[in-house]
């Protein structure tokens, strides 16, 4: 006897597809006004980065930690 296995209720949303975690993306502009420094300072490589095609893209999370280990520091 054949049993399909299900997938677990978290694995997908209701049409099967994966969900997929979506968190807020900052551009240099925002994450800069958020930091209070000037654009350019933003594109150093201290903060972790998604490119979304020629645009450099900020996670919010990203943002929080980075001030963190400054403020742990």
């Amino acid at each position: 006897m054949f049993h399909e296995k299900k997938p677990p209720a978290s694995a997908g949303g209701p049409d099967g597809r994966p969900q997929i975690d979506r968190e807020l993306l900052l551009d240099s502009h925002q994450a800069a006004a958020i930091l209070k420094v000037h654009p350019r300072l933003v594109h150093r490589g201290e903060i972790a980065t998604v490119h979304v095609g020629k645009l450099w893209s900020f996670r919010a999370s990203a943002l929080a930690e980075w001030i963190d280990r400054g403020l742990a520091s």
